[in-house]
């Protein structure tokens, strides 16, 4: 391990654990090639940035993190599901897709990537998947600022702080500590394959729906995708949502990316907030009666 990466740690950690920590480096990336010293070396700085920004398994950030971090992920990959649905139904019903151009494209195949990263991570390969999800985000947003450099100069600063908020969200599964993961949920390869192959499918269905005429509305559009990823998100999930704190981080990545998405507006936020604090009172009443003896009497 270079001193650099070490030098990432606190000082009192380092002092502690340093020598440990590079010896188990030496030893994972002994004889190993390119992408497994990478790999190796993002983890590194994963971990000291957890441990910097005490989000790590012993602190209650941390925890608070593991407890989000599924729903963030989720997020992600209902907004790509639905940017890909809403380009499917606008060309199905125009007979020509938004973007004719290899950049256009480009964008089309990070948001697949993000929605199989979404898939892949909420199944139980939380790690490459929340890894996955972010290099498609990430690279929507190149694609964007590939796209905005020749007029970059006369662009207002809110237009370029639209990049913002979907890296920020994408980027929060990566600081869930690995210890505190969700739970594999799809345990066989055939099960994995099977939603991974249904996932794209079900996108393709979505905007044919739409264009059908049954319902052409946004954010019905968007609920569709969103009941979806909280779907395959599951029970372990919710199990982790405690406090009305928790609930309210849990939901603003829905919010905030509806919003980017152009179906949370001001004639929507009230309607969905609404939506959101009676499900969050009905989540606290029942546990409430699970938790109370006497309503098992």
């Amino acid at each position: 391990m270079t001193p650099r990466l070490l030098r990432l740690y606190p000082a009192g950690f380092r002092r502690a654990f340093g020598e440990e920590v590079a010896e188990a480096y030496r030893e994972a990336t002994e004889g190993a090639g390119p992408i497994a010293r990478l790999r190796e070396a993002a983890d590194i700085v994963a971990h000291a940035l957890r441990l910097r920004l005490g989000v790590g398994s012993a602190h209650r950030g941390g925890r608070l993190f593991a407890a989000t971090a599924p729903f963030a992920l989720a997020a992600t990959g209902a907004h790509a599901a639905f940017q890909l649905a809403s380009a499917l139904n606008r060309a199905y019903v125009t007979g020509r897709p938004d973007v004719e151009t290899p950049l256009g494209y480009a964008m089309y195949g990070f948001s697949v990537l993000t929605l199989i990263g979404a898939v892949l991570g909420l199944s139980g390969r939380f790690a490459v998947g929340a890894r996955t999800a972010f290099a498609g985000v990430a690279g929507n947003a190149a694609c964007l600022v590939v796209a905005v450099l020749p007029g970059a100069l006369d662009m207002p600063l809110e237009h370029l702080a639209y990049l913002t908020p979907p890296l920020v969200i994408a980027a929060l599964p990566l600081l869930c500590p690995p210890d505190l993961h969700p739970p594999c949920r799809i345990r066989t390869t055939t099960g994995l394959v099977a939603l991974l192959l249904w996932a794209p499918l079900s996108v393709v269905l979505l905007g044919l729906l739409d264009a059908g005429g049954l319902a052409m509305m946004p954010l019905w559009r968007f609920a569709v995708t969103v009941a979806a990823a909280l779907a395959l998100a599951g029970g372990p999930a919710l199990s982790g949502i405690r406090t009305s704190g928790r609930f309210a981080l849990a939901t603003a990545p829905f919010l905030i990316l509806g919003h980017f998405a152009g179906v949370v507006g001001e004639d929507t936020a009230l309607p969905c907030l609404a939506l959101i604090a009676a499900t969050g009172l009905a989540v606290r009443l029942w546990r409430r009666r699970r938790s109370d003896p006497a309503g098992h009497a």
